[in-house]
């Protein structure tokens, strides 16, 4: 009965600090997650750089992709799905170009409603 609950113990601290191991990851890669920052500004509306998701290059070394977002007055539109990691270009009034990012690299390009947010795979 004593080896069982020894065992038991045992096995409950390791638990514990695997446990503990997984939450100071998550701990520090959020503290490492950049602050939003300005990509672009003209016409009256900002686009920032927001939500970060890590990634690996092809040859292994560690990158960040970025989520965009439209600031005008108040207002904040997210633009949903769309990683990048190159500032989004603005085109007119009501338009921005921007170019999806996987793994950090480049892929298609959307064009960006800037009222809604609204992403459209740009027509090659």
């Amino acid at each position: 009965m004593k080896r069982q609950a020894v065992g038991f113990l045992a096995a409950a601290l390791v638990a514990c600090r695997a446990g503990g191991d997984r939450a100071a990851a998550t701990d520090a890669a959020v503290s490492m997650a950049p602050a939003d920052s300005l990509a672009v500004a003209g016409r009256g509306v900002e686009i920032w750089f927001t939500l970060s998701r890590p990634s690996l290059t092809p040859d292994g070394s560690p990158c960040t992709d970025r989520a965009i977002e439209i600031r005008r007055g108040g207002s904040r539109i997210p633009v949903p799905l769309l990683y990048t990691g190159e500032a989004p270009r603005i085109v007119n009034d009501s338009t921005a170009r921007a170019i999806l990012y996987t793994g950090c690299l480049a892929g298609n390009a959307y064009l960006v409603d800037l009222r809604s947010g609204r992403p459209t795979r740009e027509p090659r």
